[in-house]
């Protein structure tokens, strides 16, 4: 981590007290608040976009986001003498989100659903309409990870001696891969059939990291990811990490819809979207995609256990896709 922030913060409003290191940041107390101190390498205009969207949702009563602090010139960034860039913002000291606590998760849930109706307020500008807010849709993503699946299989078969790890990626491919087919067309003609309507503002990397409990609310953190599209998409991710951690508890996954839908409600296409994203395999796309870019001599034996366990839980996420089917 770099070690210009003394001289960053200066360019700030505020006295600094008390200064410690977070995950890849530096967490300050200062006298007007928590704020978090971070390199960016992004663009000016990247910046501009979040702060539009995070001053909305605070006007629109969402006051739990991380909001960007301006430097006494009144600029987004602040560079330090060596050319490093920093940015600064509103901090929380609240947790993250507990996956074990179901009454938490539930929770969070319901504030996810409070995050997007309000993302849904506000207005799409023109000059969003470029790079990293509007970034491939769900289907071509799907479709470039298929192909890479498959060069994984490929380069495989070709292989005389395979190890545990191959041995298993071959024995399930055409499983994984079939479903991966049938994700990637039905995402496909569900967004033909819906075209624009469909997308809305997502926070575009929603986990229990980026979602803090605390005082009966949920605050909200790094939104570098946000984009136009479905917000189906961010329901996923969460609901994902909490079904993979209960071992696909049917009940559970269909009570976090049900707290959804009570302030936000599910559409079939909705359903029919939030369908494809569980059936499409990502975990085991990963798996590969780590073996293609890592040492192919060694994988390590934790990734053999990822693959098994996969497949153990393969009985249990099916049947609660059929039961968002139902």
């Amino acid at each position: 981590m770099n070690d210009n922030y003394l001289e960053v913060l200066e360019q700030y409003e505020g006295e600094t007290t008390e200064v410690r290191r977070g995950r890849g940041a530096w967490i300050c107390e200062r006298s007007d608040g928590v704020k978090l101190l971070k390199e960016y390498r992004g663009t000016l205009k990247r910046l501009e976009f979040e702060e539009a969207v995070l001053a909305g949702l605070r006007t629109l009563g969402l006051e739990s986001v991380d909001q960007y602090v301006r430097n006494r010139e009144g600029e987004l960034f602040s560079t330090a003498e060596d050319g490093t860039r920093f940015i600064l913002k509103d901090w929380f000291t609240d947790r993250e989100c507990s996956l074990k606590d179901s009454r938490e998760i539930l929770g969070a849930v319901s504030w996810i659903a409070k995050l997007h109706r309000a993302f849904r307020q506000i207005p799409w500008q023109e000059d969003w309409n470029s790079g990293s807010m509007l970034p491939p849709g769900l289907a071509q993503e799907m479709q470039r990870h298929s192909r890479e699946m498959k060069r994984v299989r490929t380069f495989i078969s070709g292989k005389r001696k395979k190890s545990e790890f191959e041995l298993c990626v071959m024995q399930h491919f055409e499983e994984y891969y079939g479903q991966a087919l049938k994700a990637q067309k039905g995402l496909e003609l569900l967004g033909k059939g819906q075209g624009e309507d469909r997308l809305f503002l997502c926070h575009g990397d929603l986990n229990q990291h980026h979602i803090l409990m605390g005082g009966g609310q949920a605050a909200f953190i790094e939104f570098s990811q946000m984009h136009r599209g479905e917000q189906m998409e961010d329901l996923y991710h969460f609901m994902r990490k909490v079904m993979e951690k209960h071992g696909w508890n049917e009940h559970l996954g269909l009570s976090m819809l049900e707290s959804y839908d009570r302030i936000l409600p599910v559409g079939e296409q909705d359903k029919e979207c939030l369908y494809y994203l569980f059936l499409y395999p990502e975990k085991y796309w990963k798996q590969l995609n780590y073996y293609n870019n890592a040492n192919k001599a060694w994988v390590p034996e934790k990734n053999v256990e990822k693959l098994k366990s996969l497949q153990i839980q393969q009985e249990y996420k099916m049947q609660f896709l059929r039961k968002i089917q139902q």
